[in-house]
């Protein structure tokens, strides 16, 4: 069975194929009557880019939900931090190994890194497709 993972939001802005959603992501000792005092608290908004046909649907204001296949919620999070950091080690290690002086290995890493990033960058579009959102209106609001 497919799991799906959903956040609530807050339409910000919709534009044609394209509608902003403010998320507030909280911690779960967010809701914690102490998570004022203690500093552990976790709380960060975040803007999503949902791009849907039926932008029409949606105004500034709108309470949505938005929800992604939690699969691709994986693949999106090992491309974005397991893969550079393998990338970085992998790098990293091989330059040392051939005698690379640690301090050109490390630039060596980064450039590698950099160059990875790129890669990531003239593939936008396609990886924009295959880690869609999909958007729904709340009704109880």
């Amino acid at each position: 069975m497919e799991k799906i993972a959903s956040h609530k939001g807050t339409v910000t802005e919709v534009t044609p194929g394209q509608v902003k959603v403010h998320i507030e992501v909280l911690s779960a000792c967010a809701t914690c009557e102490s998570h004022g005092r203690c500093g552990f608290a976790e709380k960060s908004d975040k803007i999503i880019e949902v791009s849907t046909p039926r932008w029409q649907e949606y105004h500034a204001g709108d309470a949505v939900t938005v929800t992604i296949n939690q699969g691709m919620g994986l693949k999106a999070v090992a491309i974005a931090y397991l893969a550079p950091a393998v990338l970085l080690l992998a790098l990293l290690i091989t330059m040392l190994s051939i005698g690379v002086g640690e301090g050109l290995a490390a630039l060596l890493a980064l450039a590698g890194l950099g160059i990875y990033v790129l890669v990531l960058y003239l593939l936008r579009s396609r990886l924009q497709q295959k880690f869609s959102f999909k958007l729904s209106l709340d009704e109880d609001v």
